[in-house]
């Protein structure tokens, strides 16, 4: 198991040498980007709405739970715990996750029906770099547009969270504006996320590509391929999440109501 392992990991990164090469022909490549960012990108726009407006409301409402029957906690700070929560934590690695299942399956899918069909076989035959006329446009649409689609994310989650205060009580909504705006730090906060966004697409891209490359055997195979491409995304998101994590340094106080020239507690 553990050869297997580390023979994995040598292919893969065999594979990633031929896929990141100068494409022969630079007109075919801007062709097949548009048609993955259509594909891979804007084909997801609607889950990752109804996910985050949801995950936005989630949040709030547990949140709340555990912090407004502290009267010593003002209720802004419920928004404002919905906010890293979201930016930090949620939109950039639950949204991949999401990704790496749908995006993921598909890219495997299709290339490993394109190997067992032996249509990689007749690239190969030609002389086309199959690797990288076939990876290299995916890669690079979830490189773009998989950090739009976390930006997306953050707004929709944290609209949906103030809505979610709002509508059963727990902050109002100028409140959860106040408590996302307190103490924020765009370029500690938001950067982190975009970051994560990076290295997730790259993940989905590169990981799902590679399961549904190497595929030998038939059309049961491709699916046991598909399998292999979310389950080893996930994996891969879910230690890279934490590497980078463990490398984020933390804020000066880890209680910011200690801190001075805070607003006042507002019940109404």
């Amino acid at each position: 198991m553990i050869t297997n392992f580390f023979e994995g990991i040598g292919a893969y990164a065999l594979l990633m040498t031929k896929v990141f090469r100068r494409p022969d022909r630079w007109k075919l490549f801007y062709r097949a980007l548009v048609k993955e960012i259509q594909l891979l990108g804007l084909d997801s726009i609607g889950i990752v709405v109804i996910l985050s407006v949801f995950m936005g409301g989630v949040v709030t409402i547990q949140t709340a739970f555990q912090l407004s029957d502290d009267p010593l906690i003002p209720t802004y700070y419920i928004a404002m715990a919905t906010r890293e929560s979201i930016t930090l934590e949620f939109s950039p690695t639950v949204v991949s996750l999401i990704l790496a299942g749908k995006v993921g399956s598909n890219v495997a899918s299709s290339l490993g029906t394109m190997r067992v069909s032996e249509q990689i076989d007749a690239l190969e035959v030609m002389g086309v770099n199959s690797a990288s006329f076939l990876i290299l446009p995916k890669i690079v649409a979830q490189l773009i547009f998989n950090p739009i689609l976390i930006i997306m994310s953050l707004f929709l989650g944290l609209w949906g969270g103030a809505m979610a205060g709002d509508l059963l009580g727990f902050v109002p909504f100028e409140e959860s504006i106040m408590g996302y705006r307190l103490e924020f730090i765009p370029f500690e906060n938001a950067f982190y996320a975009l970051i994560k966004s990076v290295v997730f697409a790259f993940i989905i891209g590169s990981v799902s590509a590679y399961s549904g490359y190497t595929v030998k055997g038939g059309a049961v195979e491709v699916g046991v391929a598909s399998t292999n491409a979310v389950v080893r995304s996930c994996l891969a998101i879910i230690l890279a999440n934490y590497l980078l994590t463990g490398r984020r340094q933390p804020r000066r106080s880890p209680w910011p109501w200690r801190r001075r020239n805070l607003p006042s507690r507002s019940r109404t």
